[in-house]
């Protein structure tokens, strides 16, 4: 089943292409789409994957072990995971809809 959310984080454009350069060129298996907004303090991801199970792999496997440095770096620690907010998504249309 289709896993869309939304989510704010306190970081800027800089910590974000730190992150992306961190987690390279590969697309992550699941991932649909994934959009990060400028918002006042700081970016909004709106994602959506095949599956919540894909995004829970590709935060585990490939996201923490680029982010945890990062905000340890910055902080001084790794805080808690944002609250997501989950989207009850009809459809994503993207480069890849079918015809």
């Amino acid at each position: 089943m289709t896993y869309a959310f939304t989510y704010d984080v306190p970081i800027g454009a800089d910590t974000y292409a730190r992150i992306k350069d961190g987690l390279g060129p590969e697309r992550p298996d699941g991932l649909i789409v994934h959009l990060a907004l400028r918002i006042d303090g700081g970016l909004r991801y709106t994602d959506v994957w095949r599956s919540k199970d894909d995004f829970e792999a590709f935060v585990e496997n490939r996201l923490h072990p680029v982010v945890h440095p990062i905000l340890q770096e910055m902080l001084g620690f790794v805080p808690p995971e944002p609250a997501r907010t989950v989207l009850a998504l009809i459809d994503a249309w993207t480069d890849r809809h079918p015809s």
